[in-house]
């Protein structure tokens, strides 16, 4: 009984610290700190979940509005790490209850952290043709109709490790980079162009009048990838790998305005076809691995 009390006077005592803590960082950063955040105030882009926050205050924290931070996060080694990055870069943050970042992610993992920022600008396609016409070597993923944020992270991750210059998208019925999209990419969202297109169609007709070879990936293709991009001069160095939303692939116009289209052969029959991030980091292997072998 006596050791209870005990405990719970030290719990007390523990309560009053991380409080005094707390009106003490929100004093020196000039934030408020506790109750409720009106979404109303935030902005419309956030990053949520520990590596993708952490990244951004790395790469990008001009652009952090806010910081918003789970109470006791002293507690979680990984989140005091940005905490102490959100006072060394003299970002305003603010400490909260869980249903407050629960609210603000709206049902996203949020792991305790999340930043709200100003939307970043990504080049218009108009500047990425001006960049591909510039450069020897070009290597893009052209997504048609991908609407899954999830799969978009993804497909971001695998072209940040794979080296690609950009992924392409319509501006139309596709998937946004939004918190759940960057959070999939494990932060490389926050580095890999993401550029819009308003016809993807001509976008494709204006990439073959600067000899880049769009191959679509299509389960029915007669060729396998692996025959396609290395073409009868060598490895293509120019290239743009197009995929469509899984279950229904590529669109009609989308497949005629390509270039090529190829497969990826698969062993098992039980499967009709792969999720679209799996069959573009499996494009994107088989691209780097021809230029390199």
């Amino acid at each position: 009984m006596s050791n209870r009390h005990r405990k719970g006077r030290g719990g007390r005592q523990g309560r009053n610290k991380r409080s005094d803590l707390q009106h003490q960082e929100s004093r020196v950063e000039g934030s408020e700190s506790g109750g409720d955040a009106s979404s109303d105030a935030l902005p419309v882009d956030l990053v949520i979940g520990i590596n993708p926050v952490k990244t951004l205050l790395e790469q990008n924290s001009t652009t952090v509005q806010l910081l918003q931070l789970m109470q006791g996060c002293n507690r979680n080694p990984r989140l005091r790490e940005i905490l102490d990055l959100a006072r060394e870069r003299k970002i305003r943050f603010r400490l909260v209850d869980r249903p407050v970042l629960d609210r603000v992610a709206k049902g996203g993992r949020h792991q305790g952290v999340v930043a709200s920022r100003e939307p970043r600008r990504q080049p218009t396609w108009e500047m990425l043709l001006d960049r591909i016409e510039a450069s020897r070597s070009v290597k893009l993923v052209i997504l048609d109709g991908v609407k899954d944020p999830h799969n978009l992270g993804a497909v971001i991750r695998s072209a940040e490790v794979f080296g690609f210059d950009a992924v392409v998208m319509p501006k139309d019925r596709s998937a946004p980079l939004n918190a759940a999209a960057v959070k999939a990419s494990a932060g490389a969202g926050e580095r890999m162009d993401v550029v819009r297109v308003t016809n993807l169609a001509r976008a494709l007709t204006e990439l073959d009048d600067r000899f880049v070879v769009s191959i679509g990936l299509d389960g029915d293709a007669e060729r396998a990838l692996s025959e396609t991009v290395n073409g009868p001069n060598g490895a293509m160095e120019r290239i743009a790998l197009v995929l469509g939303e899984e279950g229904g692939g590529l669109r009609r116009l989308t497949r005629e305005r390509c270039t090529t289209l190829a497969a990826i052969p698969m062993v098992s029959d039980a499967i009709a076809s792969l999720n679209v991030s799996v069959a573009a980091g499996i494009s994107m292997y088989e691209v780097n691995r021809s230029l390199t072998s």
